[in-house]
C-alpha cells in the first residue's frame, strides 16, 4: 500500500515560512533562527544532524523523530537544493532517497549515511512517481521551498501537511500558500497540539 505525500513545515503568525531576503543577509538568519526555535533543542534533530548529543525530550521531540521515520523519500527544488547542498553536514540528514526538480541534467549524488540526491528533469508528477516507488509503504515528504510545496498543493498531489505555527511576525517574506487554488483545496483538521513554543497542526487535504 503507496503511503501518504505530505509537507511539514514552520510558519509565523502571519503566514511566511521564510524571512525576507537570503541565507546569509544580515539579520536572516535571526529571524530564521526565531522561528525554528522550538527544533533546535530537541535530541533527535540535534543528534541527526550531528550538532551534539543529548537535547531535550518530550512530545516535540516525539514529533520530529515521527516525522523522519515516516519518511520513505523526499521530493524538493533545485533553489533549496542549493542552499542545502552548502549547509548539509556530509552526512545529510534525510537518509533516504531525495528527488531534486531541475532543469539541470546530473548524475545522482551520494552522500554518506543513505542519503543519495537524484536530479529529475522531467516535472513534478514524474519526480513524485519516482520517490513513490523508492519511499514503498512509507511516506514522501515534499521538503520545498515554498514554491515547490505549493506547485504539488496545486497539483492536487498532497495528501496532508503538517504546521509548526510559531509565535513571530514577519512582515514580509516567503507566504506559504500565496497563489494557492483555494477554489480546489478543501481541509480537514487531523489534529491540533499546543505546546510552550509553538502549536503543531495538521490536516488532510482533499479536493473542494
Amino acid at each position: 500500500m503507496a503511503g501518504k505525500v505530505f509537507f511539514s513545515v514552520t510558519m509565523s503568525l502571519d503566514g511566511f515560512i521564510a524571512p525576507e531576503g537570503r541565507m546569509g543577509e544580515p539579520g536572516w538568519t535571526a529571524q530564521w533562527m526565531e522561528l525554528q526555535q522550538w527544533v533546535f533543542p530537541q535530541r533527535f534533530f540535534r543528534e541527526n544532524l550531528k550538532l551534539s548529543e543529548g537535547g531535550e525530550e518530550g512530545r516535540e521531540n516525539d514529533i520530529v523523530r515521527e516525522t523522519f521515520e515516516r519518511t520513505g523519500a523526499s521530493v524538493m527544488g533545485k533553489r533549496l537544493f542549493e542552499l542545502g547542498e552548502q549547509a548539509w553536514p556530509e552526512e545529510a540528514p534525510f537518509h533516504t532517497p531525495v528527488f531534486v526538480v531541475t532543469h539541470e541534467k546530473r548524475a545522482p549524488w551520494k552522500r554518506a549515511g543513505g542519503t543519495t540526491f537524484h536530479f529529475v528533469n522531467d516535472g513534478i508528477e514524474i519526480a513524485l512517481g519516482q520517490a513513490r516507488e523508492a519511499a514503498g509503504d512509507r511516506d514522501v515528504r515534499i521538503a520545498g521551498g515554498g514554491a515547490m510545496i505549493l506547485e504539488y498543493v496545486n497539483a492536487g498531489l498532497i495528501d496532508e501537511f503538517s504546521i509548526a505555527l510559531a509565535p513571530v511576525l514577519f512582515g514580509s517574506g516567503i507566504r506559504l500558500f500565496e497563489g494557492v487554488h483555494a477554489g480546489r483545496v478543501a481541509l480537514d483538521v487531523v489534529r491540533s497540539e499546543p505546546t510552550q513554543r509553538v502549536t503543531h497542526l495538521t490536516y488532510a487535504v482533499r479536493k473542494r
